[in-house]
């Protein structure tokens, strides 16, 4: 089950088709799908709880909690709106498709793929541009 909560006055529109999106993002990977909450929120918010749960000081534009247990992915997936907004005008991208790649994001990570070296940030910039078309 995904649901979607809302820290911020922002919210995703017709939440079925990003319901859909991502339970067929999670069958690509050969998972199935438990309990993931997307909560959308501003960086104050976020800011708070990077440092509070990863004693990290820097703003971010997504934080996620990792539940899974083997192929069964859950997990809260905690997103700044305002990191996307500016993440998305910097890299000259729209905002929905910025926000479907952070979204994507999280979930990638549920499913194994890491981003701490150059090469990781490839392949799940691949991965996560590949998950957008199934949009």
């Amino acid at each position: 089950m995904i649901s979607f909560n809302y820290e911020t006055g922002f919210e995703l529109g017709n939440e079925q088709q990003y319901e859909e999106w991502l339970s067929a993002v999670i069958e690509s990977e050969d998972k199935s799908e438990g309990e993931i909450n997307y909560i959308f929120c501003d960086d104050d918010y976020l800011l708070k709880m990077n440092e509070e749960f990863l004693d990290h000081d820097t703003l971010t534009d997504i934080i996620s909690f990792d539940y899974t247990m083997g192929n069964l992915i859950s997990g809260d997936i905690f997103i700044s709106v305002e990191r996307v907004k500016e993440n998305a005008e910097e890299f000259n991208v729209p905002f929905e498709e910025e926000i479907k790649r952070v979204m994507a994001h999280g979930i990638l990570h549920y499913c194994g793929y890491k981003d701490k070296t150059d090469e990781d940030s490839q392949v799940m910039r691949e991965k996560e541009d590949e998950k957008i078309k199934l949009f």
